[in-house]
């Protein structure tokens, strides 16, 4: 039986921080599914993921996750993970900063018959927007609202 929680790392690990997108051929089903909401749609497919995670890598190439706990249950296994990188390209229509950032984030898979099926992502998108310098952080918001 394959070991889910390798399986999976090899996602962050691999194609994530190494860049191997061919290894979401060897890792991912066919009919794989990404559920992300700041996706919109669920993504569905290898070639779909491939689309995603280049697009992630182009704004951010020197990307790197740090796995900081896994856990496994039968097939499903989750990660919590802390993202790094340097913004250097086009992202959500923002035009590259230079800004190193720092985003956490928690993951659960389903993996089935020895491949990753399915996978639902949440990271700190406000943070990282925030650490973009896209939104304001919290404290600024709150002093804003009390000048009035």
């Amino acid at each position: 039986m394959t070991d889910n929680k390798a399986l999976v790392r090899r996602d962050p690990e691999e194609v994530w921080t190494d860049g191997d997108l061919d290894a979401i051929d060897e890792i991912f089903a066919e009919g794989f599914v990404l559920h992300d909401p700041s996706a919109g749609d669920d993504l569905r497919g290898r070639d779909e993921y491939r689309e995603y995670v280049e697009t992630y890598r182009e704004a951010f190439p020197d990307v790197e996750y740090e796995v900081e706990a896994a856990v496994a249950e039968g097939e499903t296994v989750a990660l919590r993970y802390t993202a790094r990188g340097t913004h250097e390209g086009s992202f959500m229509g923002l035009e590259p900063t230079g800004d190193r950032v720092s985003v956490s984030g928690m993951e659960m898979y389903r993996v089935e018959d020895g491949t990753i099926a399915e996978l639902w992502t949440s990271y700190d998108a406000l943070g990282l927007f925030q650490e973009l310098g896209v939104v304001p952080p919290l404290e600024e918001l709150g002093e804003e609202s009390t000048a009035d």
